[in-house]
């Protein structure tokens, strides 16, 4: 292990993690383009038994590349913590030599044996000496030497990813002694980012000396695992599909997992063009340039959210929207690999070549903020429009981009309601919302009694028989019997209307016609977990697609067939416990409203507006204004998301 210099000040620090930074972020842009270029069944040439290794393949990759966005997001608060900024500018790819150490090569390659093999050895533990990939050679020797006695932080060396962690960890202890924690941890609490706002698995805010370590464990234990154990690490699932693709190939020597995708892509003519292609067909070309073009907007997003702080709800629509963003790249990255790249590289497919500005610059907070990246955001729905014709997947683009522009616009619009209002104006509770049940119409699924005072109705594809109903009022909810099973006329309609609101999935509703209240909204938004079952809530719910309601049940566990709703599916051996960890959060000045829930195509429930998460037992988990809640059932951090519904390939429909 290289020795460091000691980090005697907060600018050092800074330095190293921004070095950091640039790592984590660059690994992440070599795994997804390592798993945009991988084959699937449109291919047409694999064998029935090597797909399914190639889309665990893909999954495995989609994971570590999604943990280093963790990493990559846990290096922004541990910056943020110290007051310094984010940092989410790198080099173009080829990285050039100079900016890691000379044994560090990043470049931008498909899924084979040898860039299998320098994936190991990127994420090798410290003091694991292993051969690089072939074609990964280095280029040019040198070393990085910092002076103890210089005040100009300096660039150093290290042979693992590992070793550097270990200088930052170092840094930190040292300056918490010399500084004090407080004097070291001067950043502002609220511009961390969490579970609550970002579903990355691990994700963490760094606040003090302790939660910094924990970061950093975090980061060195999903890379290269822990001293003598690495199941579970980056280091160990990239070894196993190497290995895995080794036995494909011994099999059939003519295998190739991926498609022929280029070695760094370029989008303008490079000034050397060795090692690079230049993607000059015009359907790539356009093609590479949006994709380009909604990667810088993600990062812009995502710098704008890790530097906001104050206002949580802003701060969440910008870091959801680069998530989003990052969909639609994904989608435009894999397209490419199926494209021609330049007629001067017969046989050679296009790539993303994840190009930058030369620095991705904060925009000041306020209209001007939102006005900026609404507009581009706009603009590049209507580019993913225009090259729409070229693949069908990139259809499903547009449909993210113009949802992401209008939540933007609607946060633009926010901004200007505050520019309008009176400052010191208490936060009123939103006006309560009567649902107005329609009467029953052909196909419905309504079933349907009433009398002069009162309709009971029953829709029974909502049921997820909670059994409030028959144990409650056994004599209106007949189990089990031939013929009507419904009688509201054996009580009262005060007991009936207590019933029917104990309902969670909503599948029991009334309509009083004595002159009596309608259901009404809650004055509290609740989401409350059932254990190993849906989530069920009580709000002014307004579900994408779906009628307004005040109660219903999600699924959670992945398998119900008549998503987002739960069908019972759960009991068929999903098992999630109803009382989470509960997440540090604050009470909220406003606790009712519109509870918009927004199924996201393949991926988790976006939720948004005041609700508190609530355990089985009642205790709350979470207090929020929005947030990503998992319904793949795969999520280590459940209820709230954590990606893992593009890990394992999740299909909402």
């Amino acid at each position: 292990m290289k020795r460091f210099v000691p980090v005697h000040n907060r600018e050092q620090l800074q330095a190293l993690l921004a070095e950091a930074a640039e790592v984590e972020h660059d690994l992440m842009c070599c795994y997804l383009y390592a798993a945009f270029s991988l084959k699937d069944a449109r291919d047409g040439d694999l064998l029935e038994h090597e797909l399914p290794a190639i889309e665990r393949w893909r999954a495995t990759i989609l994971r570590v590349a999604l943990e280093e966005m963790t990493h990559l997001s846990l290096v922004a608060n541990l910056m943020t913590a110290i007051g310094a900024p984010p940092h989410f500018d790198r080099s173009n790819f080829p990285i050039s030599a100079g900016a890691h150490p000379s044994r560090l090569v990043l470049e931008l390659a498909p899924c084979d044996r040898a860039t299998l093999e320098h994936f190991v050895f990127l994420e090798r533990p410290v003091g694991i000496e292993l051969p690089d990939g072939a074609g990964f050679d280095v280029t040019r020797s040198y070393s990085r030497d910092a002076r103890p006695t210089r005040y100009m932080p300096s660039a150093q060396d290290y042979d693992t990813v590992g070793e550097l962690y270990a200088a930052i960890r170092i840094g930190f202890d040292h300056l918490s002694d010399e500084l004090g924690e407080k004097g070291l941890f001067i950043g502002d609490p609220s511009a961390q980012v969490g579970p609550d706002l970002m579903s990355l698995p691990a994700i963490r805010a760094v606040t003090d000396l302790a939660s910094a370590h924990a970061a950093l464990d975090t980061i060195v234990l999903q890379g290269e695992g822990a001293p003598g154990h690495s199941e579970g690490s980056h280091f160990a699932m990239f070894s196993q599909v190497r290995d895995e693709h080794a036995e494909l190939s011994a099999a059939r020597p003519d295998f190739r997992a991926a498609r022929p995708a280029a070695r760094n892509p370029v989008m303008r003519s490079p000034l050397d063009p060795r090692g690079r292609v230049w993607i000059v067909e015009p359907d790539a070309a356009a093609l590479l340039d949006v994709a380009n073009s909604i990667y810088t907007l993600s990062l812009r997003l995502l710098c704008q959210g890790f530097v906001r702080s104050g206002d949580r709800d802003a701060k969440r629509t910008l870091l959801a929207s680069a998530v989003d963003a990052m969909r639609a790249f994904a989608i435009l990255g894999t397209e490419l690999t199926r494209l021609p790249a330049s007629p001067e590289h017969p046989g050679v497919n296009a790539g993303v070549s994840f190009a930058l500005l030369r620095s991705v610059d904060t925009i000041p907070h306020g209209r001007s903020e939102w006005t900026f990246l609404a507009e581009r955001a706009r603009e590049l729905a209507g580019a993913c429009g225009s090259i729409a014709r070229i693949a069908s997947p990139i259809a499903h683009t547009v449909r993210v981009m113009e949802r992401l522009a209008g939540a933007l616009e609607e946060q633009r619009a926010l901004e200007d309601q505050r520019a309008t209002s009176t400052p010191s104006a208490p936060p009123q509770p939103s006006p309560r919302r009567t649902l107005t049940v329609v009467p029953p119409q052909p196909g419905a699924f309504v079933e349907e009694a009433r009398t002069e005072e009162v309709a009971l109705r029953f829709e029974g594809r909502r049921c997820i028989h909670a059994r409030h109903c028959v144990l409650g009022e056994p004599t209106v909810f007949l189990a089990n019997v031939q013929g009507p099973w419904l009688h509201p006329e054996t009580v009262s309609v005060e007991a009936l209307v207590r019933v029917a609101q104990a309902c969670p999935s909503g599948a029991i509703t009334y309509q009083r016609f004595d002159g009596g209240p309608q259901e009404e909204a809650p004055a509290v938004n609740t989401i409350r977990i059932r254990e190993n079952g849906p989530l069920a809530i009580h709000a002014a719910l307004a579900i994408e697609g779906e009628d307004p309601r005040h109660r219903a049940t999600l699924c959670r566990c992945g398998r119900s067939r008549k998503k987002p709703f739960c069908d019972g599916s759960h009991t068929e051996g999903f098992a999630a416990s109803g009382e989470p960890a509960s997440i540090e959060t604050t009470a909220l000045p406003v606790r009712d409203g519109t509870l918009a829930v927004v199924p996201i195509e393949d991926g988790p429930l976006d939720v948004r507006g005041n609700v508190e998460i609530c355990a089985g037992t009642g205790r709350i988990v979470l207090r929020t204004s929005g947030v990503r809640l998992c319904r793949c059932g795969g999520s280590s951090t459940k209820p709230v998301c954590d990606g893992t519904h593009a890990r394992i390939g999740f299909r909402s429909s």
